[in-house]
């Protein structure tokens, strides 16, 4: 009788984190090496099928974005979008039945997206600790010129994590880079309906490698303008529908050069290389 009752309190487990769940993570980004972190929450959002890594600020201005497009409302105060400026532009969705991860990020108007070529290996360590209400142990890894450290508990029976990070033997909690210029903390756990659509509405969604995609992104940071115009307009939707000719310099211009200072001001990314 014992047996068979941990066999149901098991399949219990196994049904409740079968459904829908979003991991709420804190993340601290030092992108820029002279500045303080920012800090941000992100989801994790996991289902039988796959999970998706986003971050919070993108999810609630995608979600204003659409309103005012399916309202037709282009005049909606573009102030008031500041609010949702985030350093978590992209998303990374974990295909669970192939393996794969594939990091999608807007450069421009268009959506670029590519499988991460590169894997992970893990050491897992014997050290052991209480994060919240997870035991968890500790594991050692290096990617994107970076070594991590994460802890990971058994207590939650997903092989993921926030980022690209997967491939322990339990939902990571907590990972950091050994400087501390990055780190993903777990916050909160919650049921949800449905994962979100991160498809995009307007411009191309364009698979290439992730080599081509430094490559583009790159020359995005150098001419931003020139990038907009090469790929066939979406500028005044972005400035905030017709303008007339002066305005629409001058926030050409103001755009182009707040562009470039962020750009300069990521001097610190999470992935060196």
């Amino acid at each position: 009788m014992k047996k068979i009752g941990i066999l149901f309190l098991g399949l219990i487990s196994a049904f409740s984190f079968s459904q829908n769940t979003r991991f709420v993570y804190q993340v601290s980004m030092k992108t820029d090496s002279t500045a303080a972190p920012k800090i941000e929450n992100a989801y994790l959002d996991i289902s039988t099928e796959k999970s998706i890594f986003y971050g919070e600020k993108r999810m609630k201005r995608d979600s204003t974005i659409r309103q005012a497009m399916e309202t037709r409302n282009f005049n909606f105060d573009r102030n008031s979008m500041e609010q949702f400026r985030t350093a978590i532009t992209y998303s990374i969705e974990k295909n669970h039945a192939t393996k794969t991860i594939s990091y999608k990020d807007r450069i421009a108007r268009d959506q670029y997206w590519y499988d991460e070529d590169r894997t992970f290996t893990w050491k897992i360590l014997p050290e052991t600790v209480k994060i919240g209400e997870y035991e968890t142990q500790k594991a050692e890894t290096t990617f994107a010129g970076r070594k991590w450290l994460a802890w990971f508990t058994q207590e939650l029976p997903f092989i993921d994590g926030p980022y690209k990070f997967s491939g322990l033997p339990g939902l990571i909690v907590k990972v950091e880079d050994e400087k501390g210029d990055y780190s993903f903390d777990l916050k909160e756990t919650k049921k949800i309906a449905e994962l979100p659509n991160f498809e995009s509405r307007f411009g191309n969604n364009i698979k290439v490698k992730r080599s081509e995609f430094l490559k583009q992104q790159e020359k995005f940071n150098k001419d931003p303008m020139s990038f907009f115009q090469n790929q066939g307009g979406g500028f005044a939707m972005r400035m905030g529908g017709n303008q007339n000719p002066q305005n629409e310099a001058e926030r050409r211009k103001m755009m182009e050069e707040r562009l470039k200072e962020e750009a300069k001001a990521n001097n610190n990314p999470l992935e060196k290389n």
